[in-house]
């Protein structure tokens, strides 16, 4: 009880510091939660109504109480994590590991693994549970396909093939999946029932794009790229509506949907802001100092708090990628002041 009031006042705090500002002023970050571990990470997830982060973090995922910013659980021996996704009804989450091409499921309460899916692809990165067609869907960057499991039993229901590496994925909750395909410079369409890809649109002059986000309401995809651009695109027809300019080195994207404000993770040390306004209008508003390498992204869309993870690295050789130093893992927290 004491932890659920903790959460309420703490989130009433925040809803009226937003209140009394625009949401489009100054962010900052306002925390930074250090992390034991030595290891490269990938995706991290925000479970907004439980106000836990899940942290991929090489071979473990750590889970954060949000409120206290502790680390309250761990999942262990894994291999090579990349993406986490939950499904709260059924109490369970899905880790996708790289390095032995597998699903590690786990249970939230009490954060043992239940099971491990060997799936119908390699190198699964990004990871998505759809609530409304009950499935996990589980994204094969070098094999170029979706595996599908069903989240109550456990068991591979589908493979999906595609026309480019996976990256990023969403959800409209009514049936239809989109996903980056990062060497095609395209997002896919794909029925969440009939497991058929449906549509794949261009987003040129998009090139290699990697996070996603979505705007339920108004059915906009935001589609970060590497050639530092985020694209807007109508996801009924397909139509590119806008591009923005982002920061460099860019793998994650978020979206407020209270706010209308969706967020570039990029490794320059930046998180892009860009507003969306009415009639299909979209403006950068700021570009947020962050840490360099902070390039993925989550978003607590109850406290509107955006988390990204980040470390320092040695220097290395031109072509090569530093070590990273010992004690320096954190997650920055920001918010708009």
């Amino acid at each position: 009880m004491k932890k659920l009031t903790v959460f309420v006042i703490a989130l009433i705090s925040v809803c009226f510091v937003y209140s009394k500002n625009d949401p489009t002023g100054k962010y900052k970050v306002i925390n930074k939660i250090s992390l034991e571990g030595n290891e490269r990470w990938d995706y991290l997830f925000s479970d907004d109504q439980g106000a836990r982060l899940y942290v991929s973090h090489g071979n473990q995922v750590q889970v954060i109480d949000e409120v206290t910013g502790k680390v309250i659980g761990k999942i262990t021996g894994l291999k090579g994590v990349h993406g986490i996704a939950i499904d709260p009804a059924l109490d369970k989450g899905f880790i996708t590991n790289g390095k032995d091409s597998s699903v590690t499921i786990f249970n939230t309460k009490t954060f043992e693994v239940i099971k491990r899916v060997v799936i119908t692809g390699v190198n699964p990165d990004a990871i998505l549970y759809d609530a409304f067609s009950q499935k996990v869907f589980v994204f094969n960057g070098h094999s170029n396909n979706i595996t599908v499991l069903d989240a109550a039993s456990n068991k591979i229901v589908a493979t999906i093939p595609l026309t480019g590496n996976p990256e990023f994925a969403v959800t409209n909750l009514k049936g239809l999946i989109y996903v980056n395909l990062e060497s095609s410079g395209c997002i896919a369409m794909i029925n969440a029932t009939t497991y058929k890809v449906e549509k794949v649109w261009s987003i040129a002059p998009g090139t290699e794009p990697s996070g996603l986000a979505f705007d339920n309401e108004t059915q906009r995809l935001f589609s970060v790229c590497a050639n530092k651009l985020m694209m807007v695109v109508n996801a009924k027809s397909g139509k590119v509506l806008a591009k923005l300019p982002i920061g460099e080195g860019t793998d994650g994207a978020g979206f407020d949907p209270y706010f209308k404000c969706a967020y570039s993770a990029n490794g320059d040390a930046t998180m892009t802001v860009v507003r969306e306004d009415a009639n299909d209008s979209f403006r950068v508003v700021e570009n947020v100092p962050t840490h360099k390498g902070a390039r993925t992204i989550a978003v607590n869309k109850l406290t509107h708090h955006i988390y990204l993870p980040s470390a320092d690295f040695e220097e290395a050789a031109a072509g090569k990628r530093g070590k990273l130093i010992p004690g320096t893992f954190v997650i920055l927290e920001i918010a708009g002041m």
